[in-house]
């Protein structure tokens, strides 16, 4: 067993896949010679060769839709966004190509776009959005938010092999602060559309993904220590699909639901997840669904503001508490 960290786990779980499949290839800005902003791929191109590991211009929408004709022939090209914001560059190709290749020809697309995304790294509204709602609507596509060194691997090596596109959410917060043992040479394959207990309980569920499933855990604790309550950690791990029947488990289980995400309130996942539960479990609910999210503003840079936009720890067990004494 070795100790690693989130990117490590990645970085692992990429180069693992280019050496098991020559059709991988890396395409994106700096991705190359530079090693990724993140340095992700950090030699990865003296390893595989210019012809696998690419560096592209600044243009989202090229590099995706470039991946998108390799695919069609075969290929499985993983797209580096620097930042999970711009990706907004490649919406018409993502949405409109990609997500319907499927649907429209019979063609194949299996293509991952993979980048760092989320905040409290006090990168300012440009660097520290969380955009898996902008295609959530969006049929044809996956969409992934890692929380662990150990899913961080096992999602990628899953996103790549899968023959559908994947978008893949890595959190830049998650980085280099969580750590994990993963057994050395050992295959990892995390399944896409699956959810994990993060924690058992049984008063209360907390439903989040990416970053926020440590918040809610932290959050678990306190309430455990102080309040003496029992609370359920759900980590959701994949948006699209989304693993309905583990939402629902725990709601008959626990009987009342927080759902907790970094993004935006309105028009978030948490609203679609709410809505699940009211149809498939309201006679289980034993209070109302609350929600713990970022408020509708951009995600602004001074340190004091970010952590007031952010969700934070107090904010969780806050409504929890609330939750609980209903």
């Amino acid at each position: 067993m070795a100790e690693v960290t989130y990117l490590e786990a990645l970085r692992q779980g990429l180069f693992e896949e280019m050496e098991r499949d020559k059709e991988v290839l890396i395409l994106g800005q700096d991705v190359g010679k530079y090693g990724g902003a993140f340095k992700v791929t950090e030699g990865f191109q003296e390893r595989f060769g210019e012809a696998r590991v690419i560096d592209t211009p600044i243009s989202e929408a090229a590099i995706v839709g470039a991946a998108a004709g390799a695919a069609h022939m075969g290929m499985r090209p993983v797209v580096e966004m620097q930042f999970m914001d711009f990706i907004s560059c490649a919406y018409d190709m993502l949405t409109n190509y990609v997500a319907t290749a499927r649907y429209r020809a019979g063609l194949s697309t299996p293509i991952v776009v993979r980048g760092p995304s989320g905040g409290y790294v006090r990168g300012g509204p440009f660097h520290s959005q969380n955009p898996e709602a902008a295609f959530f609507h969006t049929p044809g596509l996956k969409l992934v938010c890692p929380a662990t060194a150990r899913d961080a691997k096992g999602l990628i090596k899953a996103a790549i092999r899968d023959d559908d596109p994947v978008i893949y959410f890595e959190h830049k917060y998650l980085y280099r602060r969580i750590k994990e043992d993963l057994p050395e040479g050992d295959e990892i394959l995390t399944p896409i559309g699956q959810a994990r207990v993060a924690n058992e309980g049984t008063d209360l569920t907390i439903v989040t993904w990416s970053a926020m499933v440590w918040k809610a855990l932290e959050s678990a604790e306190i309430i455990e220590k102080e309040d003496g309550a029992s609370v359920e950690v759900l980590d959701l791990r994949t948006l699209l699909p989304m693993d309905d029947e583990a939402i629902i488990a725990s709601v008959r289980k626990t009987n009342k639901v927080l759902i907790v995400h970094e993004d935006t309130r309105t028009g978030g996942v948490a609203g679609e997840i709410a809505a699940r539960i009211n149809e498939k479990a309201f006679e289980w609910l034993d209070g109302p669904i609350m929600r713990v999210t970022a408020h509708d503003t951009p995600v602004p840079y001074a340190p004091p503001l970010e952590d007031f936009v952010l969700p934070q720890t107090e904010d969780v067990v806050k409504s929890a508490r609330w939750l609980l004494a209903y």
